[in-house]
């Protein structure tokens, strides 16, 4: 015993020693107690992968120039982030691991650390493990961290009991995108929708202390014995945080189902006028606003952060051949989105279900373009929008790999590669919109008289004019004309 327990001591000494090292060449493994059984648990994996926590290189953002320190020092949060690689390839649970820390530059974190796990499964009370957890907290000691960011969600048990032991705060993947929401979100209706989302993911997570929580005694105050009223301690705390939030929820339910309504408003009239929409769709950060502006001159915020826009924004846009259409940019979709903020935002993601084309944008240069497109396409089947017609659109071409562009555009049947930032490629996106958008197609023959020119004008503006002629009579025309076009020219039909 004395020997394992100076084996061990060496261990942690030579683990200290290798924290101050920032260059992590290499992964660095440590062994586990609780893995020493060698018995077969069903899905065994290798003991050594087991007991392995990986060091993730290049996740550290520490400021090297010392001329930065009080800029340094004003970082609030100093972050170490774990996880638990229990399924996929090592490399996408280091994609994985590097997407947790830019979700957590952009929520204002100095990420330290970095550090991924082999297990079969999390574990069910600390998550990494009793052991593990407690290595975890010597490594949170070493980087003077003062958070812990997890990269899954984490059940409120778990949560908890790794605080525990780890001494320091631990928060999901799943709270650490909600709080970017919360500082991103602009309008009111996108506030609504992320604090009715906090909300959902607060509820189950309220704390409470029983009989010391206690707020009332229940009618008649006094000892047992007392009188009618007097059975219970009477609504808790954490009761009446649960009634507060849940009255708060069905309050913020119905200013979304408003705002909504006005929103329906706005795009039925466009149907009304029979206006085709397209939508833009994609990964967060893949470029969807820089395409909008693009396409629109719309002058939407593009920043290289993850969740930069959340509020839809609805443009017009013109075809080559000058046919009018909508164009409209969504929130950006993530791997393991929360299902809560799916549900708050469902309202807004009814823009791409009712779309006539969908743009999906994919960051062509990110080093798992594909497992972006399976991601997004799992939150658009969530959403009722998997039947929308879809291209996919991989941007930033002028930086991507060229073998990782044509594979994409072989394997996707509808596929064009561009440049947002270059302009390479967006008149040939522009022509495959006109191509793939609704076209008139009911077919006219008309005379118009010449006092009803401004029918002759809508033809030109609203319809596919085939053939014209000016004759005696009036302008001879014929056209492909959307049904409100066709029935006003009804009149002027030749028969």
């Amino acid at each position: 015993m004395t020997e394992r327990n100076s084996s061990t001591g060496s261990l942690f000494t030579q683990r200290a020693e290798a924290l101050t090292d920032d260059r992590f060449d290499e992964a660095r493994f440590l062994t586990d107690e609780e893995t020493a059984d060698s018995r077969d648990d069903g899905d065994q994996l290798d003991r050594e992968e087991r007991a392995a926590l990986r060091r993730v290189r290049g996740l550290s953002t520490e400021l090297e120039d010392i001329t930065e320190v009080e800029y340094r020092q004003l970082r609030l949060e100093r972050v170490v982030l774990a996880s638990v690689w229990s399924e996929g390839t090592l490399e996408d649970a280091e994609n994985s691991m590097r997407e947790l820390a830019a979700l957590a530059e952009t929520a204002g974190s100095e990420v330290l650390d970095g550090l991924i796990q082999r297990r079969s499964h999390p574990d069910n009370a600390t998550y990494l493990g009793k052991g593990k957890a407690q290595e975890l907290r010597d490594i949170v000691i070493a980087e003077g961290a003062d958070t812990v960011i997890c990269d899954t969600e984490l059940a409120p048990s778990q949560r908890r009991a790794l605080e525990d032991v780890v001494k320091v705060k631990v928060i999901d993947r799943t709270a650490l995108i909600l709080d970017i929401f919360a500082q991103h979100a602009k309008s009111k209706e996108g506030k609504a929708q992320v604090e009715l989302a906090q909300m959902q993911y607060l509820l189950p997570r309220l704390r409470g202390w029983g009989e010391s929580m206690s707020r009332q005694a229940g009618g008649q105050v006094g000892g047992a014995g007392q009188g009618m009223g007097s059975r219970g301690p009477g609504e808790t705390k954490i009761e009446l945080d649960r009634r507060r939030i849940n009255t708060r929820m069905a309050k913020l339910r119905r200013e979304i189902k408003e705002m909504k309504t006005v929103r329906d408003t706005k795009r039925g009239s466009r149907q009304a006028r029979e206006i085709p929409s397209v939508a833009i769709a994609g990964y967060t950060n893949a470029g969807k606003s820089s395409l909008l502006n693009r396409l629109t001159g719309a002058g939407v915020l593009v920043q290289n952060q993850l969740f930069a826009t959340l509020d839809p924004t609805v443009r017009r846009a013109e075809t080559p051949d000058g046919r009018e259409y909508t164009l409209a940019d969504t929130v950006g979709f993530v791997r393991q989105l929360p299902t809560q903020l799916v549900e708050a935002f469902r309202s807004t993601l009814e823009e791409v279900g009712d779309a006539d084309l969908l743009l999906h944008v994919v960051d062509g240069s990110h080093p798992d373009p594909e497992g972006q497109i399976s991601a997004v396409r799992s939150v658009l089947a969530d959403v009722d929008a998997a039947d929308v017609k879809e291209v996919i659109v991989v941007n930033k071409a002028d930086i991507a790999d060229p073998e990782v562009i044509d594979r994409i555009l072989r394997h996707e049947k509808h596929a064009i590669a561009v440049s947002a930032h270059t302009g390479q490629g967006m008149e040939a996106l522009r022509q495959l919109i006109a191509d793939e958008i609704p076209r008139p197609d009911i077919l006219v023959d008309v005379l118009v008289p010449y006092s009803r020119g401004d029918l002759v004008s809508r033809v030109h503006d609203e319809a596919d004019l085939l053939t014209e002629e000016h004759v005696a009579d009036g302008t001879r025309i014929t056209a492909r004309a959307k049904a409100d076009l066709a029935a006003d020219l009804e009149r002027y039909a030749v028969r």
